[in-house]
C-alpha cells in the first residue's frame, strides 16, 4: 500500500479539508433526542417512519447516478485509464487486508470473552422455535442465489467473480448492483480517455452530471438532522414497544459487549493507526471530519445509502482528493465490510458456544474457526451494503461448519442494533481507504 510518509508537517490533504460546522453536532443532537423519544413515547416515534423512509430514499434516489457519474469522472480526471492501475491495486490490497485484520480482531476478543458459555438451554431451544420463519425466508434467498447448487467456499468464490458483471446494465441499476456498474463505468470512461476530441461533450456532460449530484448532497445534509432523528426514533421507537430494549441487558449483553469491544478495536485503534502510518494524518482529527458520514451510516444502516453523504465528507472536510473518493469509496461501498466480517466470525462463536448448552458433545476447534474466518471473509463481501444483510451471508457461515441455522434466532433481538454499529464502522474504514489510496497517486491532482 505505498511506503509510509516521512513528512511530520501537516500534509496537503489537510490544508485542503475544511471545517466540519456544526452538522455533526446537529446530528449527534439528533440521534440523542431520537432515543429519548423512543423511549419515553415510543408508539407515537414509531409514527414517524414515514419522515425517516423519505430521507433514506432521497439518498438511495442518487446513489446509482452518483456512483457512475463519480466513477467515470474520476477516470476522466485521470487522462489516462493507465494511471489507474496502482491506486486500483491499492485499494484492493486495502480492503482485503482490513478485512482479515476485522475477522482476527473478531476471533480474538470472542475466544478471550466466550459469549454464550453457560447459557441456559431453554433458552436456545426458544430462540430455535422462533427463529424458524426467519431462517426458511433467508434460506430461499440463499438456494435461489446458488441456483440449486451446494453452498461452498468455492461456490462463494464463483459468485464474487461473477458479481464484478452483469448481462443487463439496466437491471443492475434497478436493483442497485454497485460491482458491475463500477466495472462498466470504469471501461467507458477509460474509452472515452482514448478517443481525445470526440468525447469531449460527452466527457463535459458526466462532469456536470456528476458535480450536480454533489450538489444536491450537499442540499440534503442540510436536512439530514431531521431525517436521522425520524429513522432513529421510529426504529427504537419499534423496538421499545416490543420489549426488544430488554434483551440489550439481559442474556445478550455479553454477546453485544464483545461485538462492539471487536467493532470497537477495529474502528478506534487498527484503522486510526493505518491511516496515520501510510499518510501521516492526525485520525483523530479525520474522525471527526467524517463523523457526519459515520453517524449516517449509524442512522440508516446501509453503506450503499450513506454513499454519497461519504463521498461529500471524505471530499470536502477531510480533504481527500476527487480521483480517490470517486473511485475507492463507490467500490468500497460494496466490497468492504470489515464491520460485518467481524460480526459474522463473533456471532458464529457466540452460537456455538451457546449450542454446546444443548449438545455437550460438538467442539468447535480450530480448523473449524479457520474456516468462520475464510467464509465470513468471502460471505461479508457479498452482504452488498444492504440493511441487515449480514444475517443472510451469517446463514453461510454456520452452515460452513455444521451449526443449526435456527440458531441465529439467539441474535435476531439485536442484531437490529448492532447492524448499525458495524456499518458506521464500514463507512468509516471506507473513508481511511480512500485516504490511503490519495497517497499513491503521483501525479498532482487536478480537481484541487
Amino acid at each position: 500500500m505505498g511506503q509510509p510518509a516521512t513528512k511530520t508537517a501537516t500534509s496537503p490533504p489537510e490544508q485542503n479539508a475544511r471545517p466540519a460546522g456544526h452538522g455533526t453536532l446537529y446530528i449527534v443532537i439528533a440521534i440523542i433526542a431520537a432515543i429519548a423519544v423512543a423511549w419515553v413515547l415510543p408508539n407515537w416515534a414509531i409514527h414517524l417512519e414515514l419522515g425517516g423512509q423519505i430521507f433514506l430514499r432521497l439518498l438511495q434516489m442518487v446513489v446509482v447516478p452518483l456512483v457512475m457519474a463519480s466513477v467515470m469522472s474520476g477516470i476522466l480526471g485521470l487522462g489516462d485509464v493507465r494511471k489507474l492501475g496502482k491506486p486500483g491495486a491499492y485499494a484492493v490490497l486495502y480492503y482485503m487486508s482490513t478485512t482479515v485484520l476485522a475477522v482476527a480482531t473478531g476471533l480474538l476478543v470472542v475466544n478471550l470473552i466466550n459469549p454464550g458459555q453457560g447459557i441456559d438451554p431453554a433458552i436456545v431451544t426458544g430462540a430455535q422455535q422462533e427463529a424458524e420463519e426467519h431462517v426458511n425466508k433467508a434460506t430461499e434467498e440463499i438456494e435461489k442465489a446458488a441456483e440449486g447448487q451446494e453452498v461452498s467456499l468455492g461456490l462463494i468464490f464463483k459468485k464474487l467473480v461473477l458479481m464484478l458483471f452483469t448481462d443487463n446494465l439496466l437491471g443492475s441499476m434497478v436493483e442497485v448492483n454497485l460491482l458491475p456498474l463500477i466495472v462498466f463505468s470504469i471501461i467507458f470512461a477509460g474509452m472515452l480517455t482514448t478517443m481525445g476530441e470526440r468525447s469531449h461533450t460527452i466527457a463535459t456532460l458526466v462532469i456536470s452530471i456528476n458535480d450536480t449530484l454533489m450538489a444536491f448532497i450537499m442540499l440534503l445534509m442540510k436536512v439530514a438532522p431531521l431525517g436521522i432523528f425520524c429513522l432513529v426514533a421510529s426504529r427504537f421507537g419499534k423496538a421499545n414497544a416490543e420489549d426488544k430494549l430488554d434483551d440489550l441487558a439481559g442474556v445478550l449483553a455479553g454477546y453485544m459487549g464483545t461485538v462492539l469491544a471487536g467493532l470497537a478495536i477495529h474502528a478506534l485503534i487498527t484503522l486510526p493507526l493505518l491511516l496515520y502510518i501510510f499518510t501521516r494524518r492526525n485520525p483523530f482529527r479525520f474522525m471527526v471530519q467524517m463523523g457526519q458520514a459515520v453517524l449516517t451510516a449509524f442512522s440508516t444502516a446501509s453503506s450503499t445509502a450513506t454513499l454519497p453523504i461519504t463521498m461529500e465528507c471524505a471530499e470536502v472536510q477531510a480533504g481527500v482528493s476527487k480521483r480517490s473518493t470517486e473511485f475507492v469509496l463507490p467500490l468500497g461501498a460494496t466490497v468492504n465490510m470489515d464491520g460485518t466480517a467481524l460480526y459474522e466470525a463473533a456471532a458464529a462463536i457466540f452460537i456455538a458456544n451457546a449450542y454446546a448448552a444443548i449438545d455437550p458433545s460438538f467442539d468447535l476447534n480450530f480448523v473449524d474457526q479457520m474456516t468462520i474466518a475464510i467464509t465470513a471473509t468471502l460471505a461479508a463481501v457479498g452482504a452488498a451494503g444492504i440493511p441487515e444483510a449480514g444475517l443472510i451471508t451469517l446463514l453461510i457461515v454456520l452452515n460452513a461448519v455444521g451449526l443449526p441455522l435456527t440458531l441465529v434466532g439467539l441474535i435476531l433481538p439485536v442484531d437490529w442494533l448492532l447492524d448499525r454499529f458495524r456499518t458506521a464502522v464500514n463507512a468509516f474504514g471506507d473513508s481511511v481507504g480512500a485516504a490511503i489510496v490519495d497517497t499513491s497517486f503521483t501525479d498532482k491532482p487536478t480537481d484541487k
